[in-house]
């Protein structure tokens, strides 16, 4: 096998890596299909006058720019393989 195509296996595998990992962590933080948050608010009953009031938590839910983003670089990553820059397979 030459070099250039073990290369090519290697940034294409890190490509899959890379995809697999941002759809991973984008559905185990919250798979939100809005933009990105850094807080999420709760609604939460006073005991004494029973009105409800919101209570802002610092968290970050990725939404959907983050996945672009990553399947984005994925995809650029993965493209690169296919560019003239690797010597071609001779028999």
């Amino acid at each position: 096998m030459q070099a250039g195509h073990t290369l090519k296996k290697l940034i294409r595998s890190a490509s899959v890596l890379l995809l697999i990992t941002v759809v991973a962590v984008w559905f185990v933080l919250g798979a939100h299909l809005g933009w990105t948050k850094t807080s999420v608010s709760t609604q939460k009953i006073d005991e004494i006058t029973g009105i409800e009031y919101p209570v802002f938590e610092d968290r970050f839910v990725p939404g959907v720019e983050f996945l672009a983003v990553g399947i984005g670089l994925a995809l650029a990553l993965a493209s690169v393989t296919f560019l003239p820059i690797f010597p071609k397979n001779q028999p």
